[in-house]
């Protein structure tokens, strides 16, 4: 299964950069951004945004594979949390968030 990138829905998007720098916000396995805690409803309202792109670009891949929409975000959120760098918050294989050593 290919999942190449995915354009604009994994674009970086300026109020998000900032939020994973502050540790508000993080990749996570399953491909989509997660809200550490708590942020600022315009933080909530990108991260909704974003991963209802991301659900789209994922449905249209799955579909074009034959896989399930679950595999291809979970193929791509593997490689969103293994990019991300040290330092930065995501939820990995262990079920919560973690700081990136």
């Amino acid at each position: 299964l290919m999942t190449p990138l995915i354009g604009p829905a994994l674009a970086g998007d300026p109020i998000i950069d900032a939020a994973k720098v502050e540790g508000l916000v993080g990749e996570k396995i399953d491909g989509y951004l997660g809200i550490v805690g708590s942020a600022d409803p315009s933080v909530e309202r990108k991260v909704d945004e974003i991963n209802a792109k991301r659900r789209s670009v994922y449905a249209s891949l799955a579909e074009k594979e034959g896989q399930p929409l679950s595999v291809v975000a979970r193929l791509t959120g593997e490689k969103l949390v293994a990019g991300e760098p040290s330092g930065r918050v995501v939820f990995d294989d262990t079920g919560s968030w973690i700081t990136k050593p």
